[in-house]
């Protein structure tokens, strides 16, 4: 499930808004877009894979909210790991 999009590192391109199948983002005025519709999630990681800032973390085991720190997230390398161990290359 989408738990976090990076302040810090998104860019305000919306790639994640334009090919999540199930809408979970809004746009918003400052760029960054936000996750308005989490439970509608279906862990699909199109979002963490078109995301060319890794400014989002699908965590990919859990059904319910889970509590996440960009700061930890960052160091243990898992902001835009999915598209490393994949091989998926924008």
């Amino acid at each position: 499930m989408i738990e976090m999009v990076s302040e810090s590192r998104c860019i305000g391109c919306n790639m994640c808004v334009k090919v999540c199948p199930t809408n979970v983002f809004d746009r918003t005025e400052r760029g960054v877009p936000v996750i308005s519709r989490q439970s509608d999630c279906q862990t699909c990681f199109m979002c963490e894979l078109y995301c060319p800032a890794d400014a989002l973390y699908v965590a990919p085991h859990a059904e319910v909210n889970v509590v996440v720190e960009e700061a930890e997230l960052a160091q243990r390398n898992l902001l835009g790991q999915y598209r490393e161990r994949v091989g998926w290359r924008i």
